[in-house]
């Protein structure tokens, strides 16, 4: 490989770690702003969604200059189309936390519940470890890192469901709850989206170093 193409592949997974590092921080400060009732940050978060929008539409741009600056040998190859593949999920992230910023608009001035908004914190944490270790495991090809974080996954499930159930019981309890029953279900909804959406990740580091397409969870239908 010539200097020029490792310099722009070099740039090309530095801009990929950049845009998921982003990522990450929109999901912790969309759920802070909803936690705890803060319309203003919520307001900023989206009007900031274009930004992760950019970094798609960049790296896109950097990985198809990069494969016609030189046709790429087949493990490089599949470095940039993993980039390509795994920058739409983290687009897609994008959205879901942007998403769980417009329930704090919506929610504004209802009755909340702050053990759940407890547990969406945890859900949270949860999340954006599994995020940044999806990351780390990108930057070291890490097949075997990438497999056990799919894997987390369920346990992301579990307390989706966990919460589900305890949000219903809230709503059926207290129909005066029924606005921020709403907005939790929601929530907690595209947090577990958001897990799918990190599985999809790490099927894209196994990709990029073994060659092979493969569902980590077959159990996981629903990828929207």
């Amino acid at each position: 490989m010539d200097e020029i193409y490792k310099d722009e592949l070099k740039k090309l997974n530095g801009k990929y770690v950049e845009m998921g590092i982003n990522v990450s921080e929109q999901i912790y400060q969309s759920t802070k702003a909803f936690i705890d009732h803060d319309s203003i940050l919520a307001g900023n978060i989206m009007r900031q969604d274009e930004k992760i929008n950019e970094y798609e539409m960049t790296l896109e741009a950097q990985a198809l200059d990069l494969m016609a600056l030189k046709q790429p040998v087949a493990e490089d190859f599949r470095i940039v189309i993993s980039i390509l593949k795994a920058s739409s999920d983290l687009e897609r992230i994008g959205d879901h936390a942007n998403s769980i910023a417009r329930e704090t608009i919506r929610i504004k001035g209802n009755s909340r519940e702050k053990q759940i908004e407890i547990n969406i914190a945890k859900i949270t944490a949860n999340i954006r470890k599994m995020l940044e270790m999806i990351l780390d495991a990108y930057i070291n090809n890490d097949d075997k890192k990438a497999r056990k974080i799919a894997q987390d996954d369920l346990e992301i499930d579990k307390q989706y469901f966990q919460n589900y159930d305890l949000i219903v019981g809230m709503m059926a309890r207290d129909t005066s709850k029924a606005v921020a029953s709403s907005s939790y279900l929601t929530v907690i909804r595209l947090l577990e989206r958001i897990g799918d959406h990190i599985v999809n990740l790490a099927e894209w580091v196994v990709y990029a170093k073994t060659g092979k397409l493969e569902e980590l969870n077959p159990g996981k239908l629903n990828r929207e």
